[in-house]
């Protein structure tokens, strides 16, 4: 959230040099681009130590030591690295828009693996989980397609992320070269594919009778639901940023929402089936 920040009030080159603030200067001064992107990148360290915490913990585990969970939360590290990196070259780069977009989708990563280390720290330990089934990978997988499909949009939008002339921008920060409305009518597209994988699931779990799929499905419809309809309306509107950011929010909520579904569904118990006598 507060790297869609950062790209929505135009602080992207609040920072333009790394890992300091500006040459010479180990953090922002008191000018407000600056500062939203300096407490950007101390929420990273944020992130870094609930990491250290997570690898720590998969190792002092009580009870026997979990190598699954020792796995995924060295993935963790490596992603929060992996971000470190990129983040400096999306400020060298002057917010390159490839850049900024690959930021954002490992963000999603890192919380795509944080979600699997929470459902396996909160279960037995299982040798093997069991594959997905295909309600569960056609899910997951729309669900990754509107985070790809979003992040087009973002960078062929209105929001750069600086102001040109200004917080150490130079020139116009260059976007996608891609027009708006065919990248947004795309995203669309696949919002409505995810729409309708999750009703397809949820017409056949009630038909099964299944009570448990229904109430874990429900919220994730709720959800893409809203979404869909937030997106509709900053469209409509012109994409103020205010709108911008809930959105990012929204499609964080999804992916979580979606993942913890797509991830327990695998070691749900099957429903019970009672015979009339």
């Amino acid at each position: 959230m507060t790297g869609a920040s950062v790209r929505l009030t135009g602080s992207g080159l609040g920072c333009s040099d790394w890992p300091l603030c500006e040459a010479g200067r180990p953090v922002a001064p008191l000018a407000f681009h600056p500062l939203v992107e300096f407490i950007n990148r101390l929420i990273t360290g944020l992130v870094s130590a609930a990491v250290i915490a997570a690898v720590l913990g998969s190792y002092r585990r009580r009870g026997e030591r979990r190598p699954d969970l020792i796995r995924w939360s060295w993935v963790l590290v490596v992603g929060v690295v992996a971000q470190i990196v990129i983040g400096a070259f999306v400020t060298l780069s002057e917010l390159r828009y490839s850049v900024v977009a690959l930021h954002f989708l490992i963000s999603m990563a890192l919380v795509w693996a944080a979600t699997v280390l929470y459902v396996r720290s909160t279960r037995d330990d299982r040798p093997e989980d069991p594959p997905l089934g295909g309600a569960a990978k056609a899910i997951a997988g729309l669900a990754t397609l509107v985070l790809v499909t979003g992040s087009i949009v973002t960078s062929a939008g209105p929001h750069p992320g600086a102001r040109p002339g200004k917080y150490g921008a130079e020139k116009v920060v260059e976007r996608l070269p891609l027009d708006l409305g065919t990248a947004a009518r795309v995203h669309s597209a696949s919002v409505w594919l995810l729409l309708a994988a999750i009703v397809v699931t949820i017409v056949q779990a009630q038909r099964r009778g299944d009570m448990t799929e229904l109430t874990a499905m429900r919220p994730l419809l709720l959800l893409v639901v809203a979404q869909g309809a937030l997106g509709y309306i900053q469209y409509a509107t012109q994409v103020p940023a205010i709108l911008v950011e809930f959105h990012v929010a929204g499609a964080t909520a999804v992916w979580v929402v979606a993942l913890l579904w797509a991830l327990r569904s695998r070691t749900a118990p099957a429903p019970s089936t009672t015979v009339a006598a």
